[in-house]
């Protein structure tokens, strides 16, 4: 079937899952012979991937749909993801919505859209605008936080096979890709897809396997719990020959008592261990982070616990979600909920202070020499071309004859609230 003449629109929320699955979408349809259409033109697909973690995630799914079936009233207009999972019937009834495919039938997708047409696998071969490749190793969460609506419309963990992974990041690096980035809904799940009889996997087998794939450069785990980094990933990251010394692991609260609401299972206690025994390994290990503030019940000592956290791990980004109230949850019943006055002061918080301990971080490694992977320029300030370390700190560097894409070593000469500056070392 020749589908050249025919373009289409992906319009991605949320998660770096979702950025994945819509891009497998993206390579499937181009496969076919369709093109991405451009601003003022007809799309003849349109998919929108959908979020439903917070009520603004919720807000923003509806308004792209809306924005969609107005700016391309004849196209197929398909909605996934989950807040379509969460409310079918109200996705279906929004005007122009031709299918709603829930969450279990991503993969089939486009073959539920394009019935008779034989369609290439669902995988991705590249990342289209980016330099660092998502892979999607596992979905589903069995955690059953009270905060979150997840696990209600993802599903139980299930997790793909390392065969599997490990093929798809050779064809990644094979097109030029030098960073993959394993993801999933809950990372530390994951166990190979075992079949029974098998020996058992776990993400510590996954990041050897691919941390020995040819013309690799650089290896992240997206997010992870503090409990499930054991001595066995540990050792797997901080050995590895391309693993990166940057973590992303999720703290939520610093309030023990917060944590226990939430139905978080480690402490405090256990999240700066976890900090201390891979920063005990690799000095210059950094972390990202989420936090959620004005939980049910979130008193100003419990507040402060959690930006005591922050200034002691110094962050090199704090992603801050206010509380916000999902039917079906647990925490959706909890009394005592925080006003929504002190819920904005309690962002503007961890906001500034986050900014503060990352420029402190970044300070530090001021006068040293490092290696960027180049991502995109920067035309608002003449042209410069930014990339993160193997440690994920922000580096500047002038234009100069860079593209996206190279290995870069620099040395950092100055700091800035955007940045590190670097200068090319030639």
């Amino acid at each position: 079937m020749n589908e050249s003449n025919k373009k289409f629109k992906i319009v991605t929320l949320g998660c770096r899952t979702n950025q994945y699955e819509s891009q497998a979408y993206q390579d499937q349809l181009e496969t076919l012979g369709y093109v991405p259409a451009q601003e003022g033109e007809h799309a003849d697909v349109c998919i929108v991937n959908t979020c439903t973690v917070t009520e603004s995630a919720d807000s923003s799914s509806r308004h792209e749909i809306r924005q969609l079936a107005r700016n391309h009233p004849e196209s197929k207009l398909v909605v996934t993801g989950c807040f379509a999972e969460r409310q079918p019937e109200a996705v279906a009834a929004l005007e122009g919505v031709s299918h709603v495919v829930p969450n279990r039938k991503k993969e089939d997708l486009l073959s539920i859209v394009l019935p008779d047409t034989e369609l290439p696998e669902f995988s991705v071969k590249r990342f289209e605008a980016h330099t660092r490749a998502f892979i999607k190793v596992q979905d589903g969460c069995n955690s059953f936080c009270t905060y979150c609506i997840i696990p209600y419309v993802r599903g139980r963990s299930r997790s793909r096979t390392i065969d599997d992974i490990v093929k798809e990041v050779e064809t990644l690096i094979a097109n030029g890709f030098k960073e993959v980035v394993l993801t999933g809904i809950n990372i530390g799940d994951f166990d190979g897809n075992r079949t029974e009889g098998e020996s058992p996997h776990c993400l510590a087998d996954l990041v050897r396997a691919v941390d020995k794939v040819p013309g690799l450069k650089r290896l992240r785990i997206s997010s992870i719990d503090p409990d499930e980094v054991d001595e066995n990933l540990l050792d797997a990251v901080i050995n590895g020959k391309y693993t990166s010394p940057s973590m992303h692991i999720v703290l939520q609260s610093g309030s023990n008592v917060i944590l226990k609401r939430m139905n978080r299972k480690y402490t405090r206690q256990i999240f700066l261990n976890t900090v201390d025994c891979l920063r005990n390994a690799h000095p210059d290990f950094t972390f990202t982070t989420d936090v959620i503030v004005g939980f049910p019940g979130e008193t100003d000592i419990d507040f402060e616990e959690t930006l005591s956290v922050i200034r002691q791990v110094k962050f090199a980004k704090v992603h801050m979600f206010p509380y916000s109230e999902r039917p079906r949850t647990r925490a959706a019943l909890m009394p005592n909920k925080v006003p929504h006055d002190i819920i904005k002061e309690r962002k503007n918080s961890v906001m500034r202070l986050a900014e503060q301990v990352a420029f402190e971080l970044r300070e530090q490694c001021v006068g040293r020499t490092m290696t960027i992977l180049t991502e995109g320029k920067d035309h608002a300030h003449g042209g410069r071309i930014g990339g993160h370390t193997d440690n994920f700190l922000m580096v500047w560097i002038p234009e100069g004859n860079y593209q996206t894409n190279e290995l870069v070593d620099v040395e950092l000469i100055a700091n800035t609230p955007e940045g590190l500056i670097g200068r090319p070392i030639t």
